[in-house]
């Protein structure tokens, strides 16, 4: 599949917003107690916020029809005492549409994502992946991320 990475524009942010929900419904699908229910305008507005900021980015994968197969949202993100880290890089999102995985969109989208990041001075690149998306880690371990954290969820009954 030929595609091009490139900044994602406001053009863009209805098939991101499309791409977010599928992004939201599989997560949910996981765990509905964990994970927010897919809301397609709301993330739409909440990564159209980040295509203004000067520490995150929205990168999306465009077929050579215009058609977008996937998006990543990186940031900068500062150090963090509650999360035992300093300064980073950090991979919020990475999805592609189901006709188009692997087919390489997923793996360009996060090496691009990851070249943003190292040009604007991070140290590391960190990133969170649902527990059962075991294709997402396999692609996570084969760019030469490493397993460091696991989260825990109790729910409080009330």
């Amino acid at each position: 599949m030929s595609i091009t990475v490139r900044l994602a524009e406001r053009r863009d942010l209805e098939a991101v917003g499309r791409l977010g929900a599928l992004l939201m419904r599989t997560h949910y699908a996981f765990d509905p107690q964990r994970f927010l229910a897919a809301d397609e305008s709301g993330y739409a507005w909440f990564l159209g916020r980040v295509l203004d900021s000067r520490d995150g980015c929205v990168l999306v994968a465009e077929e050579h029809d215009g058609a977008i197969a996937g998006y990543v949202y990186a940031a900068l993100e500062p150090l963090s005492w509650k999360e035992l880290r300093g300064p980073a890089g950090f991979i919020h999102d990475v999805v592609v549409r189901e006709e188009s995985r692997r087919s390489g969109v997923a793996e360009a989208l996060m090496l691009a994502a990851t070249e943003w990041l190292r040009e604007r001075g991070a140290p590391r690149v960190i990133l969170w992946t649902a527990a059962p998306n075991e294709a997402a880690q396999r692609l996570f371990h084969r760019l030469g991320f490493r397993d460091t954290m696991i989260e825990m969820t109790m729910e409080l009954d009330r």
